[in-house]
């Protein structure tokens, strides 16, 4: 099932694919209830002047789809990871977000640590 949600004013289309579980509105959590997701970061945009298009190789970056705060980092510099590994996991309007690698590769510095602010765009990590 194709769902389309809009956050921050741009509009995404998402795939939803039924497990066997129920999905009936008794099923689902209570109003408010923390819910993870995953996002793969895809087509970054600049988020600031000092990191235009340009001034950064934009294959070796992962950037934050949304704004949030850095509830976790469980990657550490220097650690491989693999497409889809998961990064960071951001918090915005009690919902957890999972941020995973865009790419393959080897961490060469991380831009967040817990308790960090991001915005829509900012860059998280760095590869070699």
């Amino acid at each position: 099932m194709k769902l389309q949600i809009v956050i921050d004013g741009t509009s995404y289309e998402v795939e939803v694919e039924k497990n066997g579980e129920d999905y009936s509105p008794e099923s689902m959590p209570p109003v408010g209830a923390k819910i993870q997701s995953s996002v793969v970061p895809t087509v970054p945009k600049p988020a600031s002047h000092a990191e235009a298009k340009g001034s950064v190789d934009e294959s070796k970056v992962c950037r934050s789809p949304i704004a949030g705060i850095v509830m976790r980092v469980p990657t550490q510099v220097g650690d491989d990871v693999r497409v889809n590994e998961l990064m960071v996991v951001l918090e915005a309007m009690k919902m957890e977000t999972r941020i995973n690698a865009p790419i393959t590769g080897r961490i060469k510095s991380l831009k967040v640590e817990p308790g960090d602010a991001v915005k829509r765009n900012q860059i998280l990590a760095d590869f070699e």
